[in-house]
């Protein structure tokens, strides 16, 4: 399978013969790093190999659009709830520099005792099923060809079904996994023999497959009212995972730990956070790490957890960091939208190229409260353990709640998660082996009779479904009416039609967001905002972000809504792109004519970097080409302009109006036709403007002969310049 980046990715060729697909890979990918990699301008300190294909930061297009790739491996979680919608997905966040994609649950998987099978949408965000696993990677085999670079599928081996689903994964060539079976106790409940027991196979099967594993201790901070209270506990979780799944078999380059800096502003954070961050990676030294926002603290504000975000990544580069994940606050108000994602990814890249080499630069001091916070907090934690094996060891210290207790340990508030070790989902269930079990599979956990020395255990069998693939039971679709061929056809009948409907969740969802700003006390302006809504034609809308400007003044909000509309592709008035003429085609022209231009920013306006980018020649402007240009600066009067066209027998005038007030803009573009027709100019002079509100529609409205806006280059301009003069030769 091969894709076309002119082309949406094609469900159904991905679904074609999926019975015997088979990975291209199995096992983690780490990133290629380049130390002083150069790229255009610039040496970078800490960066990887670049992407084939991707869609470079905003500001790239000043760099030459160079699109630098950081050392570390970037997440982004998805979950559309319908796997096929979460390929797109994962296909956007791969261009933006995503190589590490998790599924997120959309149900209680730890609670499933076994594998589905089919593509419910019920469990379509996690995803679950061998259907939606293989689809996925099969997908994800094609989009890291399109992007030149590996790109790592994660789920989740939780619950009862733990070594079912790790057994799934190492078949089809999923890449990573959260495996904790305290995870399980903690925040499934799950009996906790179950879950330990379980795991140790399931870590055994993800070691002899090269998947890496996360561990969830993170969970402790994202859950307590004050995070930064158990910070020692989540050195304990870390440290039980750790040599738990070195004991079940888990090499530790395989190992990775999910942390989370407890806190977010206007808590003090660096001041909180980092010591936290120093202190884990001196304990768990020769581990990998992987760092995520904290959602315990976010709201639904985007620019919130950006900031947030950017803070945490600092903390990243400031220690060290193997996976940097990223967040966006749709978890709490909705299924996370896919341009969220790429937001979240992007946030994360500019902030790591941003302080590229910043460790070359700082120094963390080795005295002061940093040193002494990072050695209370191991203390804390190592007494936190002494206590354990004092009172029983791990199950009894969880019967006793000694986790997730609020107080800052050795303080206890006597709120932490209690659990009962024969209670919880599978309690009963643990059967014990025979001294003579046998499993004739490669990848187990334990005695085995059917241990072949030096061969595989599966041997005598002509191999195990890890070792022969063909022996894999591939089933399509249980439901009738609940698989994804029935989901897909509204979607592939309307692509046909050529219909487009706005989205954000899931394919042609309808759904849309809208920001309005109601100058109001909170209360009346949400009521006056959703009714706003309504009136723009959006039906259910919902506040999913209120932001208090003033509690007199007014209030912003963001507004989800449905807008039920197709719009025919073809019925679109599409503008004829127009072609610009190469560079050195224009300085051909231009060069033996002596053509003189005159240019400024009209009016009362000072805004001069737009018009310097479209005239200098050292931003590549229009002079390179040979053109003569006056420039007179800022807040020149246009008549002034029109004095030295007459002058210079300047061919074009050149006006850049950035300043909008009272349709400011409109009146310097009319004011500059009616004044040049006056004086018997305007037959002989091309007028053109520029403005970020500026278009050709407008600048033609108001009489001139072409309007040019954001994203606008010398080139652009020269090209139309050239074109209209060589008319009237």
């Amino acid at each position: 399978m091969k894709l076309d980046p002119e082309q949406k990715l094609d469900v159904e060729e991905v679904l074609r013969d999926l019975d015997r697909y088979r990975p291209k890979r199995k096992g983690w990918s780490w990133r290629r790093k380049i130390e002083n990699q150069q790229l255009g301008p610039f040496v970078y300190k800490n960066s990887s190999a670049s992407l084939e294909r991707s869609v470079p930061l905003a500001a790239a297009h000043y760099f030459g659009n160079i699109d630098p790739q950081c050392d570390m491996v970037i997440t982004t979680e998805i979950a559309s709830g319908r796997f096929e919608d979460d390929l797109r997905r994962m296909r956007m966040a791969a261009w933006h520099g995503a190589d590490h994609i998790m599924v997120i649950r959309t149900t209680g998987q730890s609670h499933i005792d076994g594998l589905v099978e089919g593509t419910p949408e019920g469990v379509g965000g996690i995803p679950i099923s061998r259907k939606q696993i293989r689809a996925t990677r099969k997908a994800l085999d094609a989009i890291e060809d399109e992007v030149g670079r590996p790109i790592n599928f994660h789920s989740y081996v939780s619950g009862l079904a733990g070594p079912d689903i790790a057994v799934l994964f190492a078949e089809e060539g999923v890449n990573g996994a959260h495996q904790d079976p305290q995870y399980n106790v903690l925040y499934r409940d799950v009996n906790m023999h179950r879950s330990f027991i379980d795991a140790a196979e399931a870590k055994r099967v993800l070691a002899d497959a090269g998947i890496l594993q996360l561990d969830g201790a993170h969970n402790a901070n994202a859950t307590a009212k004050e995070a930064w209270k158990v910070t020692p506990e989540l050195f304990v979780q870390h440290a039980i995972n750790c040599a738990y799944s070195r004991a079940a078999g888990m090499p530790q380059e395989l190992i990775a730990l999910s942390t989370v800096p407890p806190t977010a502003p206007p808590a003090p954070k660096l001041r909180l956070d980092l010591p936290y961050a120093v202190a884990l990676r001196e304990l768990f030294a020769g581990y990998r790490f992987r760092a995520q926002q904290n959602t315990r603290y976010m709201e639904a504000d985007t620019v919130e957890a950006s900031v947030t975000h950017v803070l945490d990544t600092l903390i990243s580069r400031l220690t060290t960091t193997d996976i940097q994940s990223t967040i966006t606050p749709d978890e709490g108000r909705n299924i996370p939208w896919h341009y969220n994602n790429v937001a979240g990814v992007n946030t994360a890249r500019q902030t790591l190229m941003g302080i590229d080499g910043l460790a070359e630069q700082l120094t963390l001091k080795d005295d002061g409260p940093l040193r002494q916070q990072a050695r209370e907090l191991k203390e804390r934690a190592v007494l936190f353990v002494e206590e354990i094996l004092e009172n029983g060891g791990y199950y009894a210290a969880v019967a006793a709640g000694q986790f997730v207790d609020q107080g800052f340990f050795p303080e206890r508030k006597g709120d932490g998660i209690v659990r009962d070790p024969d209670s919880g989902d599978g309690a009963g269930t643990v059967i014990a082996r025979a001294p003579d079990y046998g499993a004739p599979v490669c990848s187990h956990f334990g005695n085995n009779s059917y241990d072949q020395g030096a061969g595989k255990q599966c041997d005598g069998y002509g191999g195990c479904t890890l070792c022969d693939p063909a022996k894999i039971q591939y089933i399509d679709e249980l439901d009738a009416d609940d698989n994804v061929t029935n989901r897909l056809q509204r979607t592939l009948a309307e692509r046909n039609e050529g219909l487009l409907r706005p989205e954000v969740e899931k394919h042609g969802d309808n759904i849309v967001c809208v920001t309005l700003f109601v100058p109001e006390s909170p209360r009346v302006a949400e009521a006056a905002a959703l009714q706003m809504a309504v009136h723009m034609g959006l039906q259910d809308p919902k506040v999913i972000n209120r932001r208090v400007m003033h509690p007199a003044e007014g209030s912003m909000f963001e507004i989800k809504g449905v807008l039920d509309v197709a719009i025919a592709i073809d019925q679109l008035p599409m503008p004829q792109p127009v072609e610009v003429l190469g560079d050195e085609e224009i300085e051909a022209w231009v060069r033996p004519r002596d053509i003189h231009l005159v240019a400024a920013t009209v009016g009362e306006d000072e805004h001069s970097v737009g018009l310097h980018e479209i005239l200098d020649i050292k931003h590549g402007g229009i002079e390179k080409y040979g053109f003569y240009c006056h420039d007179l600066g800022t807040s020149v009067p246009v008549a002034r302009l029109l004095d030295v066209a007459e002058q210079t027998g300047a061919r074009a005038v050149l006006i850049s109006t950035i300043v909008t007030h009272a349709d400011i803009h409109r009146q310097h573009m009319r004011h500059l036709h009616e004044l040049a027709t006056g004086r018997g100019l305007r037959e002989h002079l091309l007028l053109v403007a520029g403005g970020t509100q500026v278009t050709d529609d407008l600048a033609r409205e108001c009489g001139l002969d072409a309007g040019f806006g954001r994203g606008t280059t010398g080139q652009d301009v020269a090209s139309f310049i050239v074109r209209r003069l060589r008319e009237t030769e």
